[in-house]
């Protein structure tokens, strides 16, 4: 039999036996046509969120603001800023049995009115007490980079508040705080 006789009478010439589909092709087919499309559109709609070229949400600013304007940052007025100063504090923080570290702070509450000082200052035992408890939890790590400074003020002035609750404290200042 030649060569050509054989190649004209195979069954793939003819068109009567194929391979039959599998069943990966079918989910291949269904992410090539749905899912990458989708995930196209979604990372470019995130790319234009993140370069601020589409803002669906306002998180730019208002409608009433310039382009080149500034966001105007308001001082409250320094002939009514009242400090009450805290006495010094000094606690080991947790070292998970290391070598002790300790940290001492000066801390100032900045308070809404003079009237409010009587009152801190018969809740100072309370106050201290709020803030020991806390700061003797902490881990040296805890207290690294601004981040870290920024979650122990946020939660010193949740408990000072919760502490004094009628009484409006309006921030904690650091004075000074030095970790050993």
């Amino acid at each position: 039999m030649p060569a050509d006789a054989a190649l004209a009478d195979s069954p793939l010439d003819a068109g009567e036996a194929e391979l039959p589909p599998s069943k990966g092709s079918g989910l291949k087919r269904a992410i090539l046509l749905v899912v990458l499309p989708l995930l196209l559109l979604a990372s470019g709609a995130a790319g234009l969120m993140l370069s601020g070229i589409f803002d669906p949400f306002g998180l730019s600013g208002s409608a009433e603001e310039t382009p080149g304007e500034a966001a105007q940052v308001t001082f409250p007025d320094p002939a009514s800023l009242v400090y009450f100063d805290l006495p010094d504090l000094l606690v080991n923080l947790d070292s998970g049995g290391k070598r002790p570290s300790y940290l001492k702070m000066r801390v100032s509450l900045e308070i809404a009115s003079d009237q409010d000082r009587a009152a801190i200052e018969k809740l100072l035992p309370r106050i201290i007490d709020s803030f020991q408890m806390y700061l003797r939890e902490l881990r040296m790590e805890d207290l690294r980079g601004s981040a870290g400074l920024a979650r122990l003020r946020e939660e010193l002035l949740r408990r000072v508040s919760l502490s004094v609750q009628p009484i409006e404290i309006r921030d904690v200042l650091f004075r000074e705080m030095l970790v050993q």
